[in-house]
């Protein structure tokens, strides 16, 4: 009888292992068919679900084992783990995070320096500035990716450009046009960033570029981001400073007001009614007629399961109606108008709130 417990099958031949993925896409297919008929999506029994996974995770080392085409069998490990955690109850897929996990195709996919990045944890927490310039394929990480192994590289040409990196690398546009359109309505423009990492999206500002701003504070309370930011913006008005959201709630800082603030990091990791703190707090900052723009990944997010299992990186997702329970309740009683939307991809709900002239 076979374990429910993910583990290491060697396959004796690849008609083997292609019959296992064969197998297990009629069953996934099958189950398409049976949500489609009763219009509610599927939930596995948490023996059904850990079976799955083994089935996953068997085939898509049994392939990598094979040394070619690791980006392509990344992306369908991503796909079918995206499909497994949709078709899991939160409680499921909680047993099943930690059962990936200790399968030993983690070895193998630790050789993706990004991958690898966000499991380890040098600085503690995922998303610090090295790993988005690992994501950005930013200048300052190709001596990160070159070290690797050229399987690693492989696998990271497609990390690269998931879906979830690539709404990562449009938030750093759409927070440089947000910059540049505030400089445009208001000369002089003084700008907040919450959260700053590297600030990477003032590399596409053509207000900073053009000296049209007059102070762009980059917060942060990572003092490494910190240090990358003041030498590479170290002739213009940002200003890098230490701090974090806690002592930003608490008022410690005399920051003043701006014509923009914006945090696109933060509200991922952060609870309701921290959310709702937060908001307010900001946009206390903000100048009459400024904005603040806000971000959170939302749940249409394709590879969450792989950076849940695979990257030890674990977000609190947002739909739109839950992002607007935030903006309502921030902004109850102000006059302040709203505005939410999504990034290209839909992997990112945006929210604007500014305030009258």
């Amino acid at each position: 009888m076979r374990s429910h417990e993910p583990r290491a099958t060697v396959f004796e031949t690849a008609a083997q292992a292609a019959d296992s993925l064969k197998q297990f896409k009629d069953i996934k297919h099958a189950l398409r068919n049976t949500a489609s008929n009763t219009g509610k999506a599927p939930t596995l029994q948490t023996n059904e679900a850990k079976e799955e996974l083994a089935q996953v995770l068997d085939t898509a080392a049994f392939f990598l084992n094979g040394g070619r085409d690791a980006g392509y069998l990344v992306e369908c490990l991503v796909l079918q783990l995206h499909d497994l955690r949709s078709e899991c109850s939160p409680e499921t897929w909680k047993e099943l995070v930690p059962l990936a996990q200790a399968h030993p195709i983690r070895d193998k996919l630790m050789a993706d320096p990004f991958t690898r990045r966000s499991y380890e944890k040098p600085r503690g927490y995922s998303g610090d500035g090295v790993l988005l310039d690992l994501l950005y394929r930013h200048p300052a990480a190709q001596e990160e990716v070159e070290s690797s192994s050229q399987f690693g590289q492989d696998i990271y040409a497609y990390t690269s450009i998931s879906s979830s990196a690539l709404a990562v690398q449009e938030r750093r546009e759409i927070l440089a046009q947000f910059v540049d359109e505030t400089a445009a309505r208001r000369g002089g423009a003084e700008i907040l960033t919450v959260a700053c990492g590297h600030l990477r999206e003032a590399e596409f500002s053509s207000a900073l570029a053009g000296k049209s701003l007059s102070r762009w504070v980059a917060l942060d309370q990572d003092e490494a981001n910190l240090t990358v930011v003041g030498k590479d913006f170290a002739e213009t008005v940002v200003e890098p400073m230490a701090g974090s959201i806690k002592g930003l709630m608490a008022q410690q800082y005399d920051l003043g007001l701006f014509d923009l603030v914006y945090s696109a990091g933060v509200y991922d990791y952060l609870p309701f009614e921290i959310a709702v703190a937060l908001t307010r707090r900001l946009l206390d900052l903000v100048n009459p007629g400024g904005t603040l723009l806000v971000g959170n990944f939302s749940t249409e997010v394709v590879p969450a399961g792989y950076m849940e299992t695979f990257m030890n990186w674990s977000l609190l997702l947002r739909d739109e109606s839950q992002m607007r329970e935030i903006v309502v309740a921030a902004c109850a009683g102000q006059d302040v108008e709203t505005e939410l939307f999504f990034g290209e991809n839909r992997h990112i709900v945006y929210a604007r709130m500014s305030k009258p002239a």
